[in-house]
């Protein structure tokens, strides 16, 4: 067996060398392939790796157990396709929370404040931040990391104590970094005392509210009853059924229908899936019967994944974008296929004299896919580089949002190689296949 392999290897450098030597003496024929191949497959790869950054699972081992419930309180005529809002009114949010049905759950408002910096700072500009009034299950429900402290405790959200959760990005524009767990931030009126320092979070997109791509991780995380309590997120947008928007009437805001929490739980079985979809549906039932929904129950209860599809997070322009690049290899695999075709059926006295010396036609194959192979091989190189480059440019041709989600990783470059070699090799089927079909006898007779 160990010297089968040896002939093997032997062999295999023998058609390895006749490539070479095929390839040295058509320099430009061989540059022009390479490109071809290392440009198609770039395109490709370079796309293919925007497209994998915006329709990755943000929290893969454990996004079928996060849901978005949706409760149905505007009715027939005002969702499209009969669906209803994404977010819940106050009313219904505020209902789930107390009756408190799922292993964990919170309500979730996008905050934005301008936050002036400690007297102990260098600066004395405003701060722009981004952030979220949550509950204090919604830590532990996204597994969200901490550099230093934790979350606050069910007894801060029910006694309302204004505490705050900061991001180490944040603590280093406020604090210079460090552990800042006691410290106190002031926003609006209020001081929070800080409780948590979380490490570098940011999963894409922020699947737990606004289900957009997010350039940049939130800041901060107040409790949502404190918050709800004390007017601090009554500048917060909201969507009416019908009327207008409250506006600065938050009081009639937290008594409408109109929609501005969104609502994460976590159901750690299928069982307790079924279970709380069956929930929401008594909960419906009830509204009806006391007269605020007229209508039938409508209610949701999609996982994080089904939630991404339905919400279409991935942009069409990026599908689009990488069905074109996906187009371009194709392109660059037919001119491959008939530069090779001519390559090879130019080499027809060559390969008459090797059949008439008893060459079969599987040696043919072998010489001419191991000649194409090296053209992969050196496409594949090319196309690395070009992916990388196309990689780290992709932002001057789409959204900086987006463009921050490619990235090039030992698996991207991997599939780059396999890529190239595999596409020319499947390019040079065709040409192999006519080239070992040459006549000898035609060929040996021919003056």
């Amino acid at each position: 067996m160990a010297s089968m392999t040896q002939g093997e290897n032997g062999v295999f450098a023998y058609y390895l060398e006749l490539a070479v030597r095929s390839l040295r003496r058509s320099p430009g024929l061989t540059a022009l392939m390479i490109l071809a191949i290392g440009f198609g497959v770039a395109a490709s790869m370079t796309m293919y790796s925007v497209f994998r950054g915006v329709s990755a699972d943000p929290i893969p081992w454990k996004s079928s157990q996060l849901f978005v419930p949706q409760i149905d309180a505007w009715g027939p005529g005002h969702g499209e396709n009969g669906e209803p809002p994404t977010m819940l009114t106050y009313i219904d949010a505020m209902a789930l929370t107390r009756q408190h049905r799922a292993f964990r759950q919170s309500a979730i408002v996008a905050m934005w404040r301008s936050i002036m910096p400690p007297s102990t700072s260098p600066s004395d500009s405003l701060i722009e931040t981004r952030g979220y009034a949550v509950d204090n299950e919604f830590f532990p429900m996204l597994d969200v990391p901490f550099h230093y402290g934790s979350g606050w405790s069910t007894d801060d959200d029910a006694h309302q104590i204004p505490v705050m959760v900061i991001s180490d990005h944040f603590n280093q524009e406020m604090f210079g970094g460090g552990n800042s767990v006691g410290k106190t931030i002031d926003i609006g009126n209020h001081a929070y005392r800080i409780v948590g320092i979380t490490r570098h979070w940011n999963p894409q997109p922020e699947f737990f509210a606004l289900f957009r791509y997010q350039a940049d991780e939130p800041d901060f995380f107040l409790p949502v009853q404190f918050a709800v309590a004390n007017n601090v997120v009554s500048d917060n947008r909201a969507n009416c059924k019908d009327g207008p928007y409250p506006g600065t009437d938050f009081a009639a805001l937290l008594r409408s229908d109109c929609t501005w929490l969104s609502y994460m739980v976590e159901l750690d079985s299928p069982a307790a899936a079924q279970a709380y979809r069956q929930y929401l549906d008594a909960y419906a039932s009830e509204q009806q019967q006391i007269g605020r929904f007229p209508w039938r129950p409508n209610n949701r209860l999609r996982d994080v994944p089904a939630f991404l599809d339905y919400q279409h997070v991935v942009p069409s322009n990026t599908r689009v974008s990488l069905l074109v690049a996906q187009g371009l290899l194709v392109v660059c695999l037919v001119n491959t296929v008939g530069l090779l075709l001519a390559k090879f059926l130019r080499r027809s006295g060559e390969i008459a004299v090797r059949r008439a010396l008893g060459a079969s036609r599987a040696s043919i194959y072998a010489q001419f896919l191991t000649e194409a192979g090296v053209i992969g091989v050196g496409g594949g190189l090319l196309g690395l580089l070009f992916t990388a480059i196309g990689v780290l440019s992709v932002g001057v041709v789409m959204p900086a949002r987006l463009a921050v989600l490619a990235r090039i990783d030992p698996a991207l470059l991997l599939l780059t190689l396999l890529l190239a070699v595999t596409a020319t090799l499947l390019a040079a089927v065709y040409p192999t296949y006519r080239a070992s079909r040459v006549p000898p006898a035609l060929q040996l007779k021919a003056p």
